[in-house]
């Protein structure tokens, strides 16, 4: 089963994906056959704590991975193109101008013996033959529209702070208008106020451009305010997706109940913050039937034996067996 968005043709479909490492002890499964897509034009934001496997369903998502990690099952299509057949010379053309990655850290993303003009450039010739009066002009617009002055296209990335390494990290994942920009923590390094800025930036650019986004971040407040739907990850697994309003209003899953616990509001009335329990498992020996039951506070006998699916309820997928309704 897998969540669906409110349009009827996803731009991007992922079934059943599952990736491995190859260790010396042998495989070890980071991403555990996770299903969801996403529509045009629709923000989702995946969340989880530090190894849940969110990076890597990304770069798996974006075909980035390198060795040992592999895709070992299921699918992924893109504006209906099977993105596992496809080898790296049709992947290459694709990247940039119908998709595009925003890494973590955009100093170590960035060329740092380039300008950001020799790198916007890059991106652009790599698919488009143009003047260099008008790459000129297209890399000056870019840079406007992520809140840059242009001077600073004759700048390195070390001379740039690390809001604008972000920025000029978004102004080239736009440089081609692609249809899916996905973005791997890029406000990690950021102070509070950074943060909120460039995350205004994107969702204006988004409305602007009308592009998809996948966003993984470890910062609930920040899906909270930004994300269309949202994607809990756990040991690999989706545990819970649904509309992020939902999600934040009435958590399901007892992981999604204990991440909402463990990070202050800034609204309302006080509330004692409230820790998980215990820490993740190790993937290369995941535990037996749910992987969070030995964390859970409502594990009964059913949940050490038996794995979870994931169960509808209330337009939300949770991976539950409180919501299984045999």
């Amino acid at each position: 089963m897998i969540a669906t968005s409110p349009t009827t043709r996803p731009l991007l479909q992922v079934k059943d994906l599952c990736v491995d490492y190859l260790t010396d002890r042998g495989p070890v499964r980071a991403v555990d056959r996770v299903s969801l897509d996403l529509a045009k034009g629709e923000f989702l934001g995946i969340v989880g704590e530090s190894g849940c496997g969110k990076s890597t369903l990304l770069f798996a998502i974006a075909r980035l991975l390198s060795a040992p990690a592999e895709i070992s099952a299921g699918e992924i299509w893109f504006d209906g193109r099977d993105m596992i057949s496809m080898d790296e010379d049709e992947l290459r053309h694709l990247r940039w101008s119908d998709y595009s990655v925003v890494m973590q850290s955009a100093m170590n993303a960035l060329n740092p013996v380039m300008t950001v003009a020799e790198q916007l450039a890059d991106a652009i010739r790599a698919h488009v033959r143009m003047p260099e009066r008008k790459l000129r002009a297209r890399s000056e617009e870019l840079l406007k529209v992520v809140g840059i002055d242009p001077v600073h296209l004759r700048s390195y990335p070390h001379q740039l702070s690390g809001g604008m390494r972000q920025r000029a990290m978004i102004a080239m994942a736009l440089a081609l208008t692609p249809d899916l920009v996905i973005m791997d923590e890029p406000t990690s390094a950021l102070d509070v106020v950074a943060q909120r800025s460039l995350m205004l930036k994107i969702k204006q650019l988004q409305r602007e451009f009308g592009f998809a986004t996948i966003f993984v971040t470890h910062d609930m407040s920040l899906v909270s305010h930004f994300s269309d739907r949202l994607a809990v990850m756990y040991a690999g697994q989706v545990v819970e997706i649904g509309e992020t309003r939902q999600v934040f209003a009435e958590p399901k899953h007892p992981y999604t109940v204990g991440l909402m616990r463990s990070f202050p509001s800034i609204r309302g009335a006080l509330q004692p913050l409230a820790g998980i329990p215990g820490s993740p498992p190790d993937l290369a020996r995941p535990p037996s039937g749910c992987r969070f039951h030995p964390r859970c506070p409502q594990k009964f006998a059913r949940c050490p034996g038996e794995e979870p699916d994931l169960y509808a309820r209330d337009q939300a997928l949770v991976r539950c067996f409180l919501f299984d309704d045999r």
